[in-house]
């Protein structure tokens, strides 16, 4: 019955939803993951503690928060097909807009494991003070990793710093003191005199940062720090929201 309604949801993908076959696979094997998870037969026995499960179960195998976040979209995507269909009763998936999911899903480090990862780069060179300026930067205002490798160094002011997201659209962050002398010291010592539109955070050879670098050296700190978790700059992003 199971393979059946799934066969039937990847059809309904296809057919109506219109989208592309990766989507459709995708889809396919985040439902069949939950399928042989679940082993109580037929789909009218799930119950939302059973998915929550099931996400628990992906965390405690070392799954991204990205990868549960994707597989959660499509236990919804499923289970509102299923409900559509008068297979189920409910709607599972509208009991996951919920704080507890919030912190399941994503990664969020503690204070502690936030003051060992700053402490990491030692400041005393080109890449530790761009290193240290960087992840105080990203900690301090939760902004994207696409936006910090976007700053220009005319975009920081004492405390405020300008950052260009989605569309293009620019906005206004507020920066606390540690954040903005990480960067002074970075700027002052190390970067060099940097005039008009200047990329912030460069590399050695002067060229603009980029996101595999950022996400590169994240994951190198919180290595030397040990922590345990799986660290990436959006695990800032959501640790600045969370400890706001």
């Amino acid at each position: 019955m199971a393979d059946r309604w799934i066969l039937d949801f990847l059809d309904h993908l296809r057919s109506e939803r219109g989208l592309s076959p990766h989507t459709i696979e995708a889809y396919g094997r985040d439902v069949g993951a939950f399928a042989s998870f679940w082993t109580g037969g037929d789909w009218k026995g799930v119950q939302p503690d059973t998915i929550l499960r099931f996400l628990e179960s992906l965390k405690g195998k070392a799954y991204s928060s990205a990868t549960v976040c994707r597989m959660l979209i499509a236990l919804k995507v499923f289970f509102r097909f299923l409900k559509k269909e008068g297979v189920i009763e409910s709607d599972l998936g509208s009991s996951f807009a919920t704080p507890k999911l919030w912190q399941l899903v994503p990664e969020v480090l503690t204070y502690e494991e936030v003051e060992a990862l700053l402490a990491g780069p030692s400041g005393e060179d080109l890449i530790g003070a761009r290193d240290r300026a960087v992840l105080e930067l990203l900690y301090a205002t939760g902004m994207r990793v696409s936006e910090l490798c976007q700053l220009q160094v005319t975009d920081l002011s004492d405390t405020f710093v300008k950052v260009r997201g989605k569309g293009r659209k620019e906005r206004l962050i507020p920066v606390g003191k540690k954040a903005i002398a990480a960067v002074d010291h970075y700027l002052i010592h190390f970067r060099g005199k940097a005039e008009g539109e200047a990329s912030l955070f460069v590399t050695k050879g002067g060229k603009p940062i980029d996101r595999i670098t950022v996400w590169e050296r994240v994951k190198f700190y919180s290595k030397r720090a040990g922590i345990v978790k799986e660290v990436s700059p959006h695990t800032l992003r959501h640790s600045f929201a969370t400890h706001l």
